[in-house]
C-alpha cells in the first residue's frame, strides 16, 4: 500500500483531544480510587489503515479495534479470557430449550452526545434501539457483511426478513426479535448455539441510535461506548478518539470509566518506523513485532526489561489467528483438487517460520484453518499437509503437469502487511518453482483493493488471514460455509474467497453450529474441518504467536489471543503512581 506518512503530534491536537463537544477543554480534574489514575492519551500505531467504522461491514482487525472503542452490545468480551460478561444488558435468561434469551437492559446508558440528537445530546438507549440495530443488521438493503455469521439461519425471522428487503418489500420486523418492555429484549432462535453470545459481543451486534443513522448513513460514528470518535485532518493519517465524558461504565472500585482523556491511532507502514517511535516514547505499545527485533533489544538494552519497575513489558502470547492463501476454485489450475494438494505439499513451512519469519508463529504443526487455541478442539486431529516434494511432484504429473509443463503462470494477489507478507509471498515464489517447476507473478496491493479483488475472485490465489471474530472453531469454518457463495461470479462472495462448495462439509458445519454443547459443536467442527482440508480450498500456512511490548506505566492491558482491546480500564501511571504526563510536543516527521 502506497503511503505518504506525515506524522506530527503537537501540543493543540492533545487539547483537541480532550476536549467536549463544543471544543471546550475540560476543566475539572478527575481522581480516581485505589492507586488509578485518570488522564492521558494511549498512542498506538498500525500498519494497515481502517478501512470503516461502519458496524455492519467490518472485516478487518484495525476497523474492529477502533469501531470496539466507540460502540457497544448487550454483552461484551472479558479482556483477560474471553469470556462473555454483561454491558448494556446487565443480565439475561434463557429458556430451558436454550432458544429463547431474555436481556434485561441497564438504566440511564446513553448515546454519546451528538448533532444528530435534540440539543446535541445524547438519549437513553431502550431495548427499541437494540430491534432497530438488530433489523438494520438483517437487512438485504444495506451493507451488512456480517450477517452472515451472525444472525443468519440463527434468530427465527432473520433470513426471511433479509430476503424481503432485499427485493423491496416492506413489512414487519424480524419476528425473533421482540421488545418486551423499555428494558427487556427477547430474542428466540431456531435452535440452541453454543457461540450465540459471541457473536453479540462483535461490533456488529452493536447498537446504534436511528437519528445516527439517518444523519450520516454509513459514516455513523456515534455509539454508547467509552470513546468518541474525533474527525481529525485526514492528511495526518491518524484517529484521535477522546473520552466520553457521560460513559456509563464505572470498575470494581466505584471509578468512573474510562481512564484515558484520548486514543490515538496512527498508521506506520512499516514495523521498523513503529518499533523506533515506541522507543521514542511516542507510541505506549506495538503489538506484533518480529522475534528478531525483540531479541535485539533484550540483548543490547537488557536495563529496560529487568528494571524495577522496567522500562518495557514484554508479552508473547498464541494466538486465535490462521495465516494462509486462498485458491481460486472458479478457473483453471485451481479447479482441479490434485494441483492445489500439489501446492499444500510444495511448501516447506518450517523454511518459512524459521528464515523468513524468525519463530515469529506458533503450534505443534500446521494442520487446519483452526488454530490450536480452542479449549476442547485438538486440532492434531486434522491430518493436513506436511512438506513432501515428491508427493507434490506426482500430483502434479497427475494433474496433466508434469515439472510444471504447460502449467499457466499464476498470480498471487497480498497486501504488504508491513513487509512481512511481501517478504513470505517471495519465499513461497522461490519454492513453488523450485518444487513444481511453476511461475508466480507477485501483485501487491492497497488492503482495500485485495478485498475487494477477493470478493469477485480477480486473482489465482490471494494471501489472506482469519483473526477470531469470537473464540470459537464456528467463526474460522464459517468462511468456507458453501451456502454464502453466489451462483454467478459478477456477485460478491464474502467471507467464502475460494468459492468453495461441499455439501458434506456443510452439512457438518451446520450440525457443529446448532449443538447444544461447546463438546459436541467441535465434535461435528472436526469432521467439517477434515473435509475440508482435504479438498484444499485453501493452502494453511502458519498460526500467529505475536510478541507485544508495552510501556511499564500502561496498566489494566491484558493480552488475549483473539486481539482483543478494550481500553475502557486501561489507564496510564508513572513509576511514583501519578498519572503518566501527555507530551506536549512529538519529534515531527516529514
Amino acid at each position: 500500500m502506497k503511503k505518504t506518512i506525515l506524522f506530527i503530534f503537537t501540543f493543540s491536537l492533545f487539547i483537541a483531544a480532550c476536549t467536549n463537544n463544543n471544543d471546550q477543554p475540560v476543566a475539572e480534574k478527575r481522581v480516581a480510587k485505589g492507586n488509578r489514575t485518570y488522564g492521558g492519551n494511549f498512542r498506538v500505531n498500525e500498519t494497515d489503515n481502517y478501512q470503516t467504522l461502519y458496524i455492519h461491514n467490518i472485516k478487518d482487525v484495525v476497523s474492529s479495534f477502533i469501531a470496539t472503542q466507540i460502540y457497544e452490545g448487550l454483552v461484551r468480551f472479558n479482556n483477560k479470557d474471553l469470556s462473555i460478561r454483561p454491558c448494556i444488558a446487565e443480565k439475561w435468561d434463557v429458556d430451558s430449550g436454550k432458544t429463547q434469551y431474555t436481556f434485561h437492559l441497564k438504566k440511564g446508558v446513553k448515546f454519546q452526545d451528538n448533532d444528530c440528537f435534540p440539543e446535541g445530546k445524547g438519549r437513553e438507549v431502550k431495548a427499541a434501539d437494540f430491534k432497530y440495530s438488530f433489523e438494520m443488521l438483517c437487512s438485504g438493503n444495506a451493507d451488512n457483511d456480517n450477517f452472515a455469521a451472525t444472525f443468519k439461519d440463527r434468530v427465527v425471522g432473520a433470513d426471511k426478513f433479509f430476503e424481503e428487503s432485499k427485493a423491496g418489500k416492506s413489512g414487519g420486523g424480524v419476528d425473533g426479535i421482540k421488545v418486551v418492555d423499555d428494558y427487556t429484549l427477547q430474542i428466540t432462535l431456531t435452535s440452541p448455539s453454543a457461540s450465540f453470545l459471541y457473536t453479540l459481543a462483535t461490533p456488529a451486534a452493536s447498537v446504534i441510535a436511528k437519528e445516527a443513522f439517518d444523519k450520516y448513513g454509513k459514516d455513523i460514528r456515534t455509539g454508547t461506548g467509552p470513546f468518541v470518535f474525533v474527525e481529525s485532518e485526514k492528511a495526518s493519517k491518524k484517529v484521535v478518539l477522546r473520552r466520553n465524558e457521560n460513559y456509563h461504565g464505572f470498575d470494581s472500585l466505584g471509578n468512573q470509566l474510562p481512564y484515558l482523556d484520548s486514543v490515538i491511532v496512527t498508521f506506520f507502514p512499516t514495523k521498523k518506523e513503529e518499533l523506533e517511535e515506541f522507543k521514542k516514547g511516542n507510541f505506549d505499545m506495538v503489538l506484533g513485532l518480529p522475534s528478531e527485533s525483540v531479541r535485539e533489544m533484550i540483548e543490547t538494552q537488557p536495563a529496560d526489561f529487568q528494571g524495577a519497575p522496567p522500562k518495557y513489558v514484554l508479552d508473547r502470547t498464541p494466538e486465535m489467528v490462521t495465516q494462509y492463501y486462498e485458491f481460486n476454485l472458479t478457473r483453471k489450475p485451481f479447479d482441479n483438487v490434485k494441483v492445489r494438494k500439489a501446492f499444500c505439499y510444495a511448501i516447506n513451512r518450517n523454511k518459512i517460520i524459521d528464515e523468513v519469519l524468525r519463530g515469529e508463529a506458533y503450534g505443534p504443526g500446521v494442520n487446519g484453518l483452526c488454530p490450536p487455541a480452542f479449549k476442547g478442539y485438538d486440532i492434531t486431529k486434522i491430518a493436513g499437509y506436511d512438506f513432501d516434494a515428491e508427493k507434490a511432484k506426482k500430483l502434479m504429473a497427475e494433474a496433466g503437469y508434469p515439472a510444471g509443463k504447460n502449467f499457466p503462470t499464476i498470480k498471487i494477489e497480498l497486501n504488504s502487511g508491513g513487509a512481512k507478507n511481501s517478504n513470505v509471498a517471495f519465499e513461497i515464489q522461490k519454492q513453488l518453482m523450485d518444487v513444481l517447476g511453476v511461475n508466480v507473478d507477485l501483485e501487491v496491493v492497497p488492503l482495500p483493493q485485495r478485498i475487494e479483488d477477493q470478493k469477485f475472485a480477480k486473482a489465482d490465489m490471494f494471501r489472506s488471514a482469519w483473526v477470531a471474530d469470537y473464540p470459537s472453531p464456528e467463526n474460522f469454518l464459517w468462511t468456507l460455509y458453501g451456502a454464502s457463495v453466489p451462483e454467478s461470479i459478477d456477485k460478491p462472495s464474502f467471507p467464502n474467497i475460494p468459492r468453495y462448495k461441499n455439501a458434506d462439509y456443510d452439512k457438518a458445519f451446520e450440525m457443529g453450529k446448532n449443538a447444544k454443547s461447546a463438546e459436541e459443536s467441535n465434535e461435528h467442527f472436526m469432521k467439517a474441518e477434515q473435509i475440508m482440508i482435504n479438498d484444499a480450498p485453501i493452502m494453511v500456512l502458519w498460526y500467529d504467536e505475536n510478541y507485544r511490548l508495552t510501556q511499564s506505566h500502561v496498566k489494566n492491558f491484558f493480552a488475549n489471543a483473539m486481539r482483543f482491546r478494550d481500553l475502557s480500564e486501561v489507564y496510564l501511571q508513572d513509576t511514583k503512581g501519578a498519572a503518566a504526563p501527555a507530551k506536549a510536543e512529538e519529534e515531527k516527521k516529514h
